[in-house]
This record gives C-alpha cells, sequence and structure tokens, in this order.
C-alpha cells in the first residue's frame, strides 16, 4: 500500500490478521504454485513486495535457504516481525512512491496489492526495474468488476443483502482509488513493461470456510464506513454478520488473476 492512498483496509486495524490469515488460506497454495513452476530455488534473491502478512515471506524463506534473501516490504510491517531474521530482511517501503529498494533480483512477487495502489504503473516499472535479466515476476491481484457477486447463487433476501453490501464495499474500493477491474490488465501490462514468456491464470474460490471468515473480517473491519457512506445500517450489517456466521451460504471472492513473466 502506499502513504497517500487513504487505504480503505488498513493492516492496523485489529480484523486485518483474520484478513490475512483468509488470504493465506484462500489463495497460497496458488501463488506456491506458481512460485515453483518459476523455479525458486536455493540461493535466490527474492522481494515480497506489499508483504501484509508472512505466510508467503516464510514460504520463500525456506526456498532460498541460508544462501539466499527474501526482502519483505510494506509501509505497516507490524505483522512481518516474527519472520525478520535471516535470511528475511523486512524494510518499510512504499511500493507506490519509494525506488526499488534492492536491484539484481531473481524473483519479484506482490499479491492483492497493486489494485489498491494510485500509481500501480510506477509501482510495476519499480518492480521491473529491481529484477536481473532473466529475472521473474509473478503479480496476483483481484479483480472484483469481473465477478462482481458475494453470493453468485442469488436465490434469497440473504443472498440479496450480501450482494448489496458487496456493492457497497466495491464503492467504497473505487471512491479509495481502486481499479476494480486491474486483475484482467496484468497479461498486457508485464508485456507493456517489456516483460516475455507472459502468463496468466485466475483463482476463484466460489465457497469455504476461509471465505466466510474473509467475509466476516472485511465487513467488520469496513462497517462504520459502509454507515457513514449511507450504503447500509447497522442493523443491515448486523443481520448480513449473523447470517454469514450461519455457514448456509455460499460466498464467493473476487477472481484473483496471477500473471508472471521474465525479464530479457
Amino acid at each position: 500500500m502506499t502513504r497517500s492512498d487513504g487505504y480503505l483496509l488498513d493492516n492496523r486495524q485489529p480484523e486485518a490478521g483474520e484478513r490475512f490469515d483468509a488470504f493465506a488460506a484462500l489463495f497460497d497454495p496458488t501463488t506456491f504454485r506458481h512460485l515453483d513452476g518459476l523455479g525458486i530455488g536455493p540461493g535466490w534473491r527474492c522481494w515480497e513486495a506489499g508483504a501484509g502478512g508472512a505466510s508467503v515471506v516464510s514460504w520463500l524463506a525456506k526456498k532460498v535457504g541460508p544462501t539466499g534473501k527474501v526482502l519483505a516490504t510494506d509501509i505497516d510491517t507490524s505483522r512481518l516481525r516474527s519472520v525478520g531474521r535471516p535470511p528475511v530482511e523486512v524494510r518499510v517501503h512504499d511500493l507506490g512512491l519509494d525506488e526499488p529498494p534492492m536491484e539484481g533480483l531473481d524473483l519479484v512477487h506482490a499479491r492483492l496489492v497493486l489494485v489498491h495502489v494510485p500509481d500501480r504503473e510506477r509501482a510495476l516499472r519499480s518492480m521491473v526495474s529491481a529484477l536481473r535479466p532473466g529475472g521473474r515476476l509473478l503479480i496476483e491481484d483481484a479483480d472484483p468488476a469481473l465477478q462482481p457477486l458475494l453470493c453468485p447463487d442469488e436465490h434469497g433476501p440473504e443472498q440479496q443483502l450480501a450482494n448489496r453490501l458487496r456493492h457497497g464495499f466495491r464503492q467504497l474500493l473505487a471512491g479509495r482509488g481502486a481499479d476494480l477491474s486491474y486483475g484482467r490488465k496484468l497479461p498486457r501490462l508485464l508485456r507493456e513493461a517489456g516483460l516475455v514468456r507472459v502468463e496468466a491464470d485466475a483463482s476463484f474460490p466460489l465457497t469455504s470456510p476461509a471465505c466466510t471468515a474473509l467475509e466476516s473480517a472485511t465487513v467488520r473491519q469496513i462497517r462504520d464506513e459502509l454507515v457513514k457512506a449511507g450504503l447500509a445500517t447497522d442493523e443491515e450489517i448486523d443481520q448480513h454478520l449473523t447470517n454469514v456466521a450461519s455457514g448456509s451460504m455460499d460466498l464467493a471472492t473476487a477472481p484473483m488473476i496471477s500473471a508472471w513473466g521474465r525479464k530479457e
């Protein structure tokens, strides 16, 4: 995230840890599969940009071993303290404003970050410039506009309320500068940035305990913003949280697009 973006989902809020745990459950298998496919191994020098939580950083550290390096950056590194030991270095860094913190890297990865960064173009250039020739870039970001519903199977009033609140959430994100159709652009943007062998795929969890946990934490985190903007009442939010806790609804996430390529 950046200092100037008025980020809606502040990492310092108490629900942030629940969100990071849910993202890890939902998306770590996809992320690790792609990173393995890029050939990561002992001795690699990696940058985890906008790290937020520690799950990917810890996995990278095991892969690169004592001869490698993992630089984990974010504007708020409070949730990275537990992994701040060799081969991991934790550093405060604003992806949208600061210069690349390191050069000659084998791998740069960012997940669910750029969609929220106002100057996404600069951030992407920064990550590409940090790579050595032959280095790999993996960007994974959401595309809420591609699938805007929390409940794709909208068959009753509970699902209708859920989708209305999800629409309100998307309005808040867009008002803070998020690009809700960013994910689908990634393959083109990586090619335009000069990368070769660009590929992409999508992950779309439709229902799971992690989807439920993510929705509960997200709504609790943004409830004041929803009410203040007139997008929902406290009573509607309480009812939705009760519906979510019942476990009777199929809750989906926005598709996460993973795109990767190599620097010539």
